[in-house]
This record gives C-alpha cells, structure tokens and sequence, in this order.
C-alpha cells in the first residue's frame, strides 16, 4: 500500500480510483467491509482503491474537551489498513483550516483534484466538511458534478442478534466495562496496546512475578482496570502468553491517580527493557483489589497466572 499525504502528494493524472473515507479508529469489522466494497467496486471499475483517512481523529481539534480516546494509534492504523488490500491510504492532515473547509471545497480537493475518484463509498451515516454539514445526499449531488459514483453502505452488525451496529464508540465502551472479548469480537481481533518496556520499583521481581512496565499514551483508550489473560508481542514478532494487571495497585499504593500496565510473561526470564511491544487483551480475569499483605497477593497471583494459562491454551 502506497502512503500519501495531502499536504505534498496527489496521485498523477492517470491513476483513477474507487475511495473511501473516514476516521477508521480501530479499523473494526465494520470498517473492513467498507473497504472490501471498495476493493470490488475498483475491480469492476478497472481502478485502484484508496482509503482517505486522518493523521488525527477530527474531534480532538473541534472539540477537544470531549474527544474519545483512540482505539488505534495513526501507525496502527495504517498498518491495519494495509491489510485490508488496498493500492493508497491518502492521510490528511486535520487542523482548523482543514476543519473549516466547506463539504463542497473537500469533495473538490480530495476526491477530484487528488484522487481522480471514479467512486466513493460510505456509511450511510457519514458526514463531511465544515460544522459536519455534508452528508450522503450532498456527495451523490457533488458525485454528480466530478463525475464518481457514491455507494452508502448500512452499518453491520457483529451478529444477527447485536443490539446496535459496530461503531468505534460501541468498543470503547465494551472496553471501558472491561468486556475485552465483546471488543475483540467487533474489531475482528483481539484489543492491542503499544509501549515502551520501562522500569518499575521491581515489586512484582521480588515476590516471584516479576512484570513488563508499559506507559500507554493518554490518548490511547484501555481497557477498565482489572486483570486479564492475553499476548505480549515483541519486535521479532514472537508473542508470549501474559497475566495482565491494569490498575492503581492498591495493595502498595493508598492514594494515586496514575494507572499502570504491567504484564507478566508466563514461563518467561529475559529482559524487555526499552523494548517496543504490543500487548493484546483476551480475557477478564477477575477485577483489581487490594490484599491484606503479600502473601494473600502472592497466592491469587499464581490463581491468575493458573487462570490465564487456561484461557490461552497454554500448558
């Protein structure tokens, strides 16, 4: 997949596509039959295929009070794309002037100008330009005017009997309730963090459990606090299975605000210092509490570790 940005590079004169555009935060099930209608609809069409996308969720210069937290970081995200197929990722840079471009002025920049669309796909609730004022009917008006196609797809469902569509915000919060195998079901994969491995007060080492330090960026969502069973992949690519605790640990701590991921390496002795590594999230185990002392810790801890083998697979 060729990468471009609005900011230096169009495609040239020649090259047409089928396109497709939004936020894509997460890149879920939802997101990924958009993009298997584009792949389609460029094959019958004899163009390529391109998704235009942000290099920042848009809510984050609009409204930033009240800006979601990410499902996906822009590197994820384009990543996640690639897999999909598709020939071009056109990622436009969001500030305020590009916030304030008339849905007429976009449809003309992009979508003509840039990409020579010959289609555009959509949900059927997407929304566009300036105060969100465009609108499918406005780009099958302005389809009509460039010359491309506008297909509006209905939002799908993860399962016949779901109660509402798939949508970035429904993972947010199957995540926020800790449900990581509800958002796992809707992104088609399990939920992945990414962080640098940094040193700890070494508490989980020295009573038997010693454990990966991971900052997660603040913008990035986590899952609610708790302990959970899943993978810590490494840049070589080998995942290791992991008890996972996301919490204030209690136990050592009265009073604090700062969250902290610490995964532990089941049957693992190696060091993972300053490492970039992703983890990814299968099962709740159980929610986070403070112990009376060590031992009482140490004892569910080995319950954990038991718990998470289990739900891996691993023997």
């Amino acid at each position: 997949m060729e990468i471009l940005h609005d900011q230096f590079d169009s495609l040239p004169s020649s090259v047409a596509v089928a396109a497709t555009i939004g936020v894509f935060d997460g890149v879920h099930v939802g997101h990924q039959e958009v993009f298997r209608r584009v792949r389609s609809v460029a094959d019958r069409l004899g163009v390529g295929s391109a998704v235009v996308t942000f290099d920042s969720h848009p809510a984050h210069v609009v409204r930033p009070e009240s800006a979601p937290r990410l499902l996906t970081s822009l590197e994820q995200k384009l990543e996640l794309i690639a897999e999909q197929g598709v020939d071009y990722a056109y990622v436009i840079h969001f500030d305020e002037i590009r916030a304030a471009t008339p849905a007429d002025e976009f449809v003309e920049q992009v979508f003509s100008e840039a990409l020579h669309a010959k289609a555009v796909v959509v949900g059927e609730d997407f929304h566009f330009g300036k105060g969100r004022a465009g609108n499918v009917v406005e780009l099958t008006r302005q389809g009509e005017i460039w010359g491309f196609e506008v297909h509006p797809l209905e939002l799908i469902r993860h399962r016949p009997d779901a109660a509402e569509p798939v949508s970035s915000t429904a993972i947010r919060r199957a995540l926020a309730g800790g449900d990581v195998s509800q958002a796992a079901a809707m992104l088609g994969r399990h939920y992945e963090v990414r962080g640098v491995v940094q040193h700890g007060d070494k508490r989980g080492a020295s009573i038997g459990f010693p454990t990966a330090n991971i900052p997660v960026p603040p913008l990035m969502a986590w899952p609610a606090d708790g302990v959970y069973s899943g993978w810590l992949t490494r840049n070589d690519g080998v995942a290791h299975p992991c008890a996972i605790n996301i919490g204030r640990r209690p136990t050592f701590h009265d009073d604090t605000d700062d969250v902290f991921l610490e995964a532990h390496l089941i049957d693992f002795d190696g060091d993972l210092y300053g490492e970039v590594v992703a983890v990814s999230f299968v099962s709740f185990l159980r929610s986070e509490r403070k112990f009376e002392g060590v031992d009482e810790l140490v004892a569910q801890l080995k319950i954990d570790v038991g718990d998470a083998r289990t739900t891996l697979g691993v023997s």
